[in-house]
């Protein structure tokens, strides 16, 4: 069986091809599932949706050209692990790309670690071992002004109505006149003293002359 990875950066402006292929390379995948204890129904399991992939493998950067290095072009051992040093600061997705007779992996993914050393008495051969965790790339959703101040306004607990203040003014008493009606008869019937009549006669704009003929279904206004 036959197999390669290639890691590259910024749409392979920058890629190498690992010299040595590692003996295995791990993939684990899983899930946020959650259980959980209802009464009545017992336990139950909700399934979630699964978590990002990781890769893991290990293998040397060798430091001159064995029998089972795989590739044309081969740097010097340090080269490669300043290179992946660059692209774990950049804070950036890089490429991983893995290629065999059964099946093919092609995703972008985050550097999670890298661990390298140079192995004594290895001539100058540095091992190492980097996981990788599968990267989804993700971008702010861009919204109007309109559309914004609407969400807003929708996540905001609005508080309830003011009531309405109540009319507090108390509407005018009046007086429907009947026949044999006098102003000093309301005055003295609605407001308790005859004398205050002037009161009733200025408030309705009634002339000295109307006083001794008062229209009888004249609805005069009291205080």
């Amino acid at each position: 069986m036959s197999y390669s990875i290639e890691l590259s950066f910024n749409n392979r402006e920058e890629s190498f091809e690992l010299p040595v292929m590692p003996g295995s390379l791990e993939a684990s995948e899983s899930s946020s599932n959650k259980t959980y204890d209802i009464i009545a129904l017992g336990e139950i399991n909700v399934i979630k949706a699964p978590k990002l992939s990781g890769y893991g493998f290990s293998s040397i950067f060798p430091a001159r050209r064995y029998p089972f290095v795989t590739v044309q072009g081969l740097l010097q051992p340090i080269d490669y692990v300043k290179l992946i040093i660059k692209w774990m600061e950049s804070k950036r997705p890089i490429r991983f790309v893995f290629t065999s007779d059964r099946f093919d992996i092609n995703t972008l993914a985050s550097i999670e670690s890298f661990d390298w050393k140079e192995v004594a008495g290895g001539g100058g051969d540095i091992e190492y071992s980097i996981k990788l965790k599968k990267y989804v790339s993700y971008a702010a959703k861009k919204e109007t002004k309109l559309t914004l101040l609407a969400t807003v306004a929708s996540n905001t607990a609005l508080p309830p109505p003011t009531p309405a203040r109540p009319n507090e003014t108390k509407p005018p008493k009046t007086y429907t006149l009947v026949a044999g009606d006098t102003l000093w008869a309301v005055a003295q019937k609605h407001l308790g003293n005859g004398a205050r009549w002037p009161e009733i006669q200025k408030l309705n704009g009634i002339t000295d002359a109307e006083i001794k003929r008062l229209q009888i279904g004249r609805v005069l206004k009291l205080p």
